[in-house]
């Protein structure tokens, strides 16, 4: 097992000497390994604007519920990932979790190669393609061990970006390649992950490696729990990652089924993903510059006017309109993600006079930001569902998610913004919410 048992990143001629080299190094094998992650979280969303192509014709309730279950069981493993990367270490569990990753590969190639596989199977398909999302909370802890204080923001935010990347990757690379040859071949979309994820896996073996610091610390987490801020964070990742992942799931099936006539423009269906990922930085950058709580807020009222777009484009069926409504909708979300994770250690800088105590209920509250704003990505595609079956428009599920976006701008001008928080607390000012 490859363990570090010294590591002192914050001294400057460690870092230069030895620690600069050793973190980019993991850095690069996880950027890797939760690339692919993402790629496989989010492979059913092609796949299954595909399947009535191949003789599964399942309803559009049946439809939605093979994108919903992968972000609900996506979203519920990153906590338990969290606490991997201290249980295991990072080299073994970076080895885990991406061999696990085969699983649904396998699963998927059975089902579209099988005549007359059951919904039933399906679903669990779908069920462990959510092995992939998880890997997003154990990839950001472990980087986060490797790196001093002044370059966590800059490799936490490559890290991000680099998993959010499979998303686009995955809608770009998939509606080419099944369609190789003559006809549709839905297994060609696993099988073509399952060489890299083999590599991934090996690289993580031979190439990463464990610190022996990264221990469990239960006490943080009990702290952030118990703070408003967090599930206040919290609620506004819902509307900033939440949107991002619920989007990229549903954004193929949403062409499809309103625009039947443009469904040729789900081969770019990954340009929204593709631009919210590049944009993610780029909030964290304004957050730095302006605040993050600024470009929070007015990042929700982008996602509001980016919504009356599309509900505008659906009512006026113009599918010009709807697609950039859409892209707009992506980069506001990859916005808002950057500066949403900017304002949590600010905030709790502001809640501690132990500046290590603060770091580590920071470190928390991603974790559980992470993992309840990826389960907003569920809600997103539960109210299309629903709105698809019972109005047979998106008009409803638009109006309700517009309405979200409000409650999301006014709970940020309410605890990070009003005149009369700064005046209570100034420190908030200072430490650039």
């Amino acid at each position: 097992m490859s363990w570090i048992d010294h590591w002192e990143p914050e001294k400057p001629e460690f870092w230069e000497s030895k620690g600069k080299r050793i973190a980019r190094k993991n850095l690069a094998f996880s950027i890797l390994a939760e690339n692919l992650g993402f790629s496989v979280w989010v492979l059913m969303s092609i796949v299954v604007v595909s399947l009535g192509s191949v003789g599964f014709k399942f309803s559009v309730g049946q439809q939605f519920w093979l994108l919903i279950v992968p972000n609900l069981v996506g979203a519920a493993l990153r906590v338990p990932y969290t606490f991997a990367v201290p249980r295991f270490g990072g080299r073994l569990w970076t080895t885990i979790s991406a061999g696990l990753l085969l699983i649904p590969c396998a699963m998927l190639t059975y089902a579209v190669s099988t005549p007359g596989t059951p919904y039933w199977f399906f679903l669990v398909t779908s069920a462990a393609m959510g092995l992939g999302g998880g890997n997003f909370s154990s990839s950001m802890a472990n980087i986060s061990f490797f790196y001093p204080e002044g370059k966590k923001g800059l490799a936490l935010g490559l890290n991000a970006a680099g998993g959010n990347l499979g998303v686009a990757i995955t809608q770009l690379v998939v509606p080419i390649v099944i369609t190789i040859g003559t006809g549709i071949h839905l297994a060609y979309a696993a099988l073509i992950w399952m060489p890299f994820i083999v590599i991934a896996t090996a690289c993580a073996w031979f190439f990463m490696d464990s610190l022996t610091q990264a221990k469990p610390d239960g006490q943080s987490y009990k702290l952030a729990l118990s703070n408003q801020h967090t599930w206040v964070m919290s609620f506004l990742y819902i509307g900033t990652f939440g949107s991002f992942i619920g989007y990229s799931f549903a954004f193929p099936s949403l062409i499809k089924i309103s625009f039947v006539d443009y469904k040729g423009w789900v081969a770019l269906a990954f340009l929204g993903a593709l631009i919210g990922s590049i944009a993610r930085p780029l909030g964290g950058w304004l957050a730095d510059r302006i605040g993050g709580a600024k470009v929070t807020a007015g990042t929700f009222v982008g996602l509001a006017i980016g919504t009356i777009g599309v509900i505008l484009s659906v009512d006026t069926k113009s599918f010009g309109l709807f697609f950039g409504s859409f892209i707009l909708l992506f980069i506001l979300a990859g916005v808002g993600n950057g500066s949403t994770y900017r304002m949590i250690p600010a905030i709790f800088r502001t809640q501690s006079d132990d500046d290590k105590s603060a770091k580590r209920q920071a470190a928390a509250v991603v974790g559980i930001a992470g993992a309840i704003g990826a389960a907003g990505g569920v809600l997103v595609n539960l109210v299309f569902k629903f709105s698809l079956e019972g109005s047979k428009t998106l008009t409803p599920a638009l109006t309700a998610i517009l309405v979200f976006y409000g409650l999301c701008l006014v709970t940020t001008w309410w605890f990070y913004l009003r005149r009369t928080v700064f005046a209570a607390r100034p420190s908030l000012a200072y430490a650039g919410v």
